[in-house]
């Protein structure tokens, strides 16, 4: 097989990625886009060893799962992975997908139950993060491409509610009579990096990065924005590095009142701009119905990566006491507003800074816990992991985004992977060794927070042996 050769083949699976699996004469073969049981023509990109990538140049006998994607930028932007496949077809692959990193990456063969739905397909996302860039001489606002910062242009996004269209324009209306520019990542110039939007239930925190601490014609955008959203807060962020990072460490409130509250389940909390919340309400309170379920009345829980401590207070009122552990001060301190709005002085208790500094802690007088871990998507970090080994909490409920980070802490946690003296992780299996940890897994079941991406969320249950 060779670069920019021309062949006929059949998907036989999809990867990790969404993308299509073909085994060909001894070589894998990755096609973005193709489906399993699809005939199509395509075209060599890359040969790296057995390993290859292609792109489809013709679909030859298109699958009965494929369907029409709705984003016109659907094959150019990054965040889509899956919008060409039917839908319950998309809860399967995040079934197998979930199945098949606990065994490949974990060394860990369990049931997964089938992904649970998602009640909308489209328009689910409370949180819209759009990058402002420059292109020659025009502006550009839309998303990333796959594996880049280059911006693809786009003027709606299906996944996002009907608003974010008319922010879209909005934005780029006041950039042009304004004659503001789009930041340029080469050269630093350019006023303006990101908008960022968040909704709460009909209540809206709006958020402008910029590289400059005053921009030119504020007041006309907010104009702009009044004809969109019917209650909302306005920042101006603050960023002038040459960073990957979205926000800068200095924000200025220009309009509202900065932070909103909310009502979910009985608990009233509130969020600000850097607050994080699941951006998928309805899966949102599934996952966490479900995660409450597997405490009792009479336990202590430790809630690890806290966020805004929605979570935490629902176990502080179900439970006999909760902790809540968060590193964002801001977030922490929106736990701390719903600790005392909600009546739980008595049981919550809300921490700041890293779990790895001060789980130790709190474990010293909470020796039978059940702990709660919703780590960020690169997992939990090893030291916690040898810290929760050493304690044997009763329970450990897993809540991960990521597969196969979720595959490797639960592969330490289960001994099905071991650490060599180097700190490798190797499998049990290929050691010739029966796994030997201190927890066993209970349940593990997927949650569609990302329809029609490849990402999926996990919640699982373990149960100290």
């Amino acid at each position: 097989m060779e670069k920019n050769e021309k062949l006929v083949v059949t998907c036989s699976a999809l990867g990790t990625q969404g993308e299509g699996v073909v085994r060909h004469e001894g070589t894998t073969l990755f096609v973005p886009y193709l489906l399993p049981g699809e005939r199509a023509e395509v075209k060599v990109l890359k040969v790296k060893g057995n390993v290859a990538y292609a792109k489809i140049e013709e679909i030859l006998t298109p699958a009965e799962e494929r369907v029409r994607p709705r984003c016109a930028v659907f094959a150019q932007c990054g965040g889509c992975q899956l919008q060409h496949l039917k839908y319950r077809a998309q809860l399967r692959f995040k079934t197998t997908l979930v199945k098949d990193s606990l065994r490949k990456i974990g060394g860990i063969d369990v049931p997964v139950a089938p992904c649970e739905r998602s009640e909308k397909e489209y328009a689910y996302r409370n949180k819209l993060q759009l990058p402002i860039g420059r292109r020659g001489e025009e502006n550009v606002i839309g998303f990333y491409a796959e594996r880049s910062h280059r911006i693809v242009p786009t003027d709606a996004c299906p996944i996002h509610p009907d608003w974010s269209e008319k922010l879209i324009a909005a934005l780029a209306r006041f950039m042009e009579k304004c004659g503001l520019d789009g930041y340029d990542e080469e050269t630093g110039e350019g006023q303006l990096r990101h908008i960022v939007v968040r909704e709460l239930r009909g209540k809206y925190i709006v958020t402008l990065v910029a590289t400059v601490r005053e921009i030119r014609g504020i007041d006309y955008f907010l104009f702009l924005l009044d004809e969109i959203f019917p209650a909302y807060s306005f920042y101006l962020n603050f960023n002038d590095k040459k960073t990957n990072v979205v926000f800068g460490e200095e924000f200025t409130l220009i309009k509202g009142k900065g932070f909103y509250e909310c009502t979910e389940g009985g608990i009233t909390y509130e969020a600000g701009p850097q607050t994080f919340v699941q951006v998928n309400e309805n899966v949102r309170g599934k996952l966490y119905d479900r995660a409450l379920a597997f405490a009792d009345e009479s336990d202590t829980v430790i809630d690890c990566y806290a966020g805004g401590g929605l979570l935490t207070a629902k176990f502080a009122k179900k439970c006999k006491k909760a902790y809540g552990i968060e590193i964002v001060p801001e977030a922490h301190d929106c736990a701390e507003a719903v600790r005392e709005r909600n009546g739980l002085a008595d049981n919550m208790e809300n921490l700041c800074g890293k779990v790895e500094e001060l789980l130790g802690g709190v474990l010293e007088r909470e020796k039978d816990a059940v702990i709660v871990l919703d780590p960020p998507r690169a997992g939990v970090a090893r030291s916690v992991l040898k810290l929760l080994l050493q304690a044997q909490v009763k329970k450990i409920v897993m809540i991960s985004c990521d597969p196969a980070t979720l595959a490797r802490d639960l592969g330490i946690l289960t001994g099905a992977l071991i650490e060599t003296e180097t700190g490798e992780l190797v499998k049990a299996s290929a050691l010739g060794v029966q796994p030997d940890g201190k927890y066993a897994i209970q349940t593990v079941e997927p949650f569609d927070m990302f329809p029609q991406t490849k990402h999926v969320e996990t919640l699982v249950l373990l149960c100290r042996k």
